[in-house]
């Protein structure tokens, strides 16, 4: 039977695709880190308060950057090049989502509206993270090597989520509602197609490295097209509402440290 459990455990069970799978991560995390270093570096006066929470988001990312790298050197495989078609957050800022690498690069003090940028940029992808993540600790948590990595990493995720929707209706409150709902629609609608192209990327390499045969690619393939059908139709809408989070002050403290994985 083909189910999400058992297709991450095939991939999780063979070196090279296990060293894929943490490649592709761990350069996504690391990117993730550079990126709100950045921006915590260049807020704007008006918005200083935030720069300790971008500042602990960035910790997190570069955090389970290490935690990847650190899964992969216990079972004794080297990191890979990650494949350009399968890089996440590059196709993303190709796309225009988010904030531009060059204006990063310049130390010019950032505006309010790049704030919603950045924060409407995280609230999707994050709400993306957050899904898989909880995918991985419902079938992976009691995983020998993989279950405090995945236990960690996705309550940061949902830490992330939580304060992306804080922030966000703090903005909308202070007058810059319209643009930040105009602008989660459109990192949404990106989003979800690149995650389409990204995953199906994915899935190919895999497919090669494990042999699959073409009737199972095919089937896989078909998977994620009907999840983008379903995104693209509506579901995408999950990722631009903003409500009041259970969870207060999520990035208020200091980021914590990364497991040891002897």
């Amino acid at each position: 039977m083909l189910s999400a459990k058992s297709l991450f455990q095939e991939i999780l069970d063979d070196d090279d695709s296990f060293a894929l799978f943490c490649s592709i991560a761990a350069g996504g995390e690391a990117q993730g880190g550079w990126e709100n270093a950045r921006i915590a570096a260049l807020v704007p006066e008006s918005q200083r308060g935030l720069a300790p929470k971008i500042t602990r988001h960035g910790a997190d990312e570069d955090k389970h950057g290490r935690i990847f790298e650190a899964l992969m050197k216990k079972r004794g495989v080297r990191p890979v090049p990650v494949p350009p078609e399968t890089d996440y957050t590059m196709l993303l800022e190709r796309s225009g989502i988010g904030l531009a690498h060059d204006r990063l690069r310049r130390d010019e003090p950032l505006t309010v509206q790049d704030i919603v940028v950045y924060l409407a940029h995280s609230r999707v992808t994050e709400q993306r993270a957050s899904e898989q993540m909880e995918l991985l600790r419902k079938h992976f948590a009691d995983h020998p090597g993989l279950g405090r990595a995945v236990t960690m990493i996705s309550r940061d995720e949902d830490n992330h989520l939580a304060y992306c929707h804080e922030e966000l209706l703090r903005l909308a409150y202070a007058g810059h509602g319209r643009a930040i709902q105009r602008t989660l629609r459109a990192c949404a609608l990106t989003e979800i197609r690149v995650h389409r192209d990204v995953s199906l990327a994915v899935m190919a390499r895999m497919g090669d490295i494990l042999g699959w045969s073409r009737a199972r690619g095919a089937l896989l393939a078909a998977g994620i097209h009907a999840v983008y059908a379903y995104e693209r139709l509506g579901g995408w809408r999950r990722m631009v509402s903003l409500r009041t989070p259970e969870r207060r002050n999520a990035l208020g403290g200091p980021a914590s440290s990364a497991p040891e994985f002897a």
